[in-house]
């Protein structure tokens, strides 16, 4: 199959593993909140710098808006996504105990979390076979030819019927490495590409 051969390349480079505080629902969540419309290198550190005055649900529903902004402020959409994780924080405390619900209809309950979020929260977080669909994911895979879809959503299902179950969980990180690294937007670095062959776009750029 085409999906598992891209995967299995892009497992021999990246090495997919979980990162350091993906065992925190919570975080994985807000994390993920905070990471629309941002960039990886903002959204990171600015996640970092929100955990440590605010690490749980109890401190961040108490929180005021504007102390929340000032620690998120270099995300886009601050003002709103201040509002949304402390919403977000008083719901959980107020109809989940406090805790991340672990399947994907109660988390697109919470205020600002997409399909893309929940998905995230259920594989990064609880490790369920999940396919996180972001522009990165979205891009790939219509570019590989796997998908030949117009919206995230289309291709979150167009996905689950050519990926084998047990990979889900690895798509959403291993096609956003690769799509900063080498399969960008605009001006992909298609002569050092490991999936040259296997990509019919890049028959398309080369031969303008």
């Amino acid at each position: 199959m085409l999906a598992s051969e891209v995967l299995s390349r892009l497992r021999g480079i990246y090495n997919p593993g979980f990162f350091d505080r993906m065992n925190d629902p919570f975080y994985v969540l807000i994390s993920t909140v905070l990471s629309q419309r941002t960039r990886d290198d903002v959204t990171i550190p600015t996640t970092e710098k929100l955990f440590r005055v605010y690490g749980s649900p109890q401190v961040m529903a108490g929180a005021d808006p504007e102390d929340i902004e000032k620690l998120i402020k270099d995300v886009g959409f601050y003002r709103v996504k201040s509002g949304r994780i402390i919403e977000i924080s008083r719901i959980l405390l107020e109809e989940y105990e406090g805790k991340v619900p672990d399947n994907i209809d109660e988390l697109l309950k919470l205020p600002g979390v997409g399909r893309k979020t929940a998905n995230c929260v259920l594989t990064y977080a609880f490790r369920k076979d999940a396919i996180a669909v972001d522009t990165h994911v979205h891009r790939i895979s219509n570019r590989l030819g796997l998908v030949t879809t117009h919206t995230p959503e289309e291709t979150e299902t167009e996905l689950e019927h050519v990926v084998p179950r047990e990979l889900w969980q690895y798509v959403n990180e291993l096609l956003v490495r690769f799509g900063q690294d080498v399969c960008r937007p605009i001006s992909p670095k298609c002569d050092v590409c490991v999936l040259a062959d296997l990509c019919p776009s890049r028959v398309i750029r080369v031969t303008k």
